[in-house]
């Protein structure tokens, strides 16, 4: 059971080290400005390319710590303490996913105010 134990390790790790040059593959390249400088528009990509990364990673992060509580609470048995340690992974989970979403939100919000015309 170890053995699987190890397999089911190396390739979680190898899935969180691997998955952010997948995401970063799938981007656009961004062609650079012709004048020098930044714009407002270009601010506004930037923080929304980033908000959108944080929010892939940190979903996936949670989604695999909510299947591992799910694991664990399948494993333990009758024994009420793993399984009481096996719902408190599944809710971090539950609440770690909800709070990366909410500052994904936040960040496009603040993207989107900052080109607003007012601020010109």
């Amino acid at each position: 059971m170890s053995l699987i134990k190890k397999y089911a390790a190396v390739s979680a790790i190898a899935m969180l080290v691997l998955l952010p040059v997948f995401v970063l593959a799938q981007l656009p390249t961004v062609s650079p400005p012709t004048v020098p400088g930044t714009t407002l528009t270009e601010v506004e990509n930037i923080v929304r390319r980033v908000a959108q990364f944080i929010l892939i990673i940190g979903v996936i992060a949670a989604l695999i710590y909510i299947v591992l509580g799910g694991i664990a609470w399948m494993r333990a048995g009758d024994d009420q303490t793993k399984i009481g340690e096996a719902k408190t992974k599944i809710w971090s989970g539950v609440w770690g996913a909800l709070v990366v979403i909410a500052v994904g939100l936040i960040l496009q919000t603040l993207a989107g105010v900052v080109t607003r015309v007012f601020f010109q």
